[in-house]
């Protein structure tokens, strides 16, 4: 399966019109290139150029083409006034998201000149160049009746606002695809009586795609069993060009965590898995016991490396993670730790595995005496994310199913808990007090994926393709 978005794009006129004025469908067809060589820059993106369609009959030959070609999303440009039987066709074959792209040349007709043309045919053929807007209506009235999603950008060509819009449907497209094809592996069982984290495997799947791949912790105790000394000493130097690895932190525990890292990687490697849920406890004394209580440095690089682990097998935030990880956003693990109503921020941390690539400065590995609530003791992440602009995630269920809760915000400079956690200080739009209970009564579970930059538009795209409801904090 290739990793590269296939996307269609066709744009629509009508055939009645180019006999009747002349350059005028190689003009429009011009606008359309302009939009298409925008769209297929990428290097990441496979462009299907279907060109202009202006009748039924090549409608139904453009749909043919993208069910053959298995396009990933459409994007129709409107040229000018066209048919809507020139469209519908198209969306019956594929059943793929459509974006409508109803782009002017330019902002405004330049009235002056327009009317000084003195030949009222030149003048409509002038208007029909600019006249995109004519038919959106028509084409929702049938999508809509049709029961056909659609997706609208409106705007002017070489404006940077529908520029943006183009981009941001193509990057939630992408996301879309990612998570239709990644392997999320469980492993372990939930932390017991956690009963917001607890999940319906099959809703997820539904809702994103992909496939949950349930891995055993037996697996990973063998796969450990056979790291050599060398995997080890190879991963240790690893570890100190992620982390700032404390002096405090006892040679046999380092080279502890190490060997559960090489393992880890080889069971990510093993059932290609793009994300992975987590929690185990063991017996005292036993190898499991062994194995999680030495998994946060190894997966905190996994995470960096664009395969989120979420602890606490919090399977919906180990989503989360990977769409904002692959929104190129980062992704890490959180949960409220605090408010603090003097400087009206929110702390949000949490123990295990962190997203070291989004983080304000070095990462620590430090050590701890005790894992709170949870058995044994071993090394951990010192965190911050990086000051500036961010964006709250969590994938939720609900009586109706899968949704998902956004909010921007800022990560601020302050004091934060030395606790040997990943620990924030967040500034929202609503004050601290605001937030938590608006965030709280759409029914999040306690845990959620934090992000660099403000990506809510992004994400309200994709569970707009998706068909996943968002819900906007701030």
């Amino acid at each position: 399966m290739t990793d590269k978005l296939k996307i269609g794009i066709f744009g629509i006129g009508l055939d009645t019109y180019w006999p009747q004025f002349s350059g005028l469908k190689e003009r429009l067809e011009g606008y359309q290139q302009d939009i298409a060589r925008k769209i297929g820059a990428a290097s990441d993106v496979d462009l299907v150029d279907a060109g202009l369609v202006d009748n039924p009959e090549r409608s139904r030959a453009v749909g043919s083409l993208f069910s053959q070609q298995q396009v990933d999303v459409i994007f129709l440009y409107i040229s000018t006034y066209a048919l809507s039987s020139t469209v519908l066709p198209v969306a019956q074959q594929t059943g793929v998201p459509i974006v409508v792209l109803n782009i002017q040349p330019v902002a405004a007709i330049d009235y002056e000149a327009f009317n000084a043309l003195g030949d009222r045919g030149k003048a409509t053929g002038e208007w029909l160049a600019h006249c995109q807007a004519c038919c959106v209506p028509e084409i929702a009235s049938v999508f809509q009746r049709a029961g056909i999603e659609y997706h609208l950008v409106t705007g002017y060509l070489g404006e940077a606002e529908t520029d943006e819009a183009i981009a941001e449907w193509v990057q939630a497209a992408h996301v879309a695809k990612k998570m239709k094809n990644n392997r999320l592996g469980v492993m372990g069982h939930y932390y017991a009586g956690m009963l917001d984290v607890y999940t319906d495997m099959t809703r997820q799947i539904a809702a994103f795609g992909g496939h949950l791949d349930l891995v055993e912790i037996d697996e990973l105790a063998e796969l450990r069993s056979t790291v050599t000394d060398a995997e080890v000493e190879k991963k240790i130097e690893e570890f100190r060009k992620a982390f700032e690895v404390s002096p405090e932190c006892e040679t046999v525990e380092v080279k502890r965590a190490a060997r559960t890292s090489v393992a880890l990687d080889k069971l990510v490697s093993r059932h290609h898995l793009g994300s992975l849920a987590y929690y185990y406890e063991g017996t005292a004394g036993s190898v499991h016991e062994d194995i999680v209580t030495s998994v946060i440095a190894g997966n905190t690089l996994l995470t960096g490396r664009n395969i989120p682990v979420a602890g606490e097998c919090e399977i919906k935030n180990a989503q989360a993670m990977k769409i904002m990880d692959s929104f190129g956003a980062g992704g890490s693990f959180s949960e409220f730790y605090a408010m603090d109503f003097n400087d009206d921020v929110i702390l949000l941390g949490h123990d295990g595995p962190a997203h070291f690539a989004i983080a304000e400065g070095r990462v620590g590995l430090v050590p701890l005496p005790v894992y709170h609530g949870k058995p044994g003791k071993g090394l951990s992440i010192q965190m911050t994310v990086r000051h500036g602009p961010v964006t709250l995630l969590s994938v939720c269920e609900g009586p109706d199913g899968v949704y998902m809760i956004v909010a921007e915000g800022e990560s601020v400079p302050g004091p934060v808990l030395n606790i040997g956690n990943t620990n924030s200080r967040y500034r929202f739009s609503l004050s601290a007090r605001e937030f938590v209970e608006s965030w709280s009564r759409l029914g999040p579970s306690h845990h959620s994926a934090v992000g660099v930059g403000h990506v809510s538009g992004r994400i309200e795209k994709l569970g707009a393709l998706i068909g996943v409801p968002v819900k906007r904090v701030c």
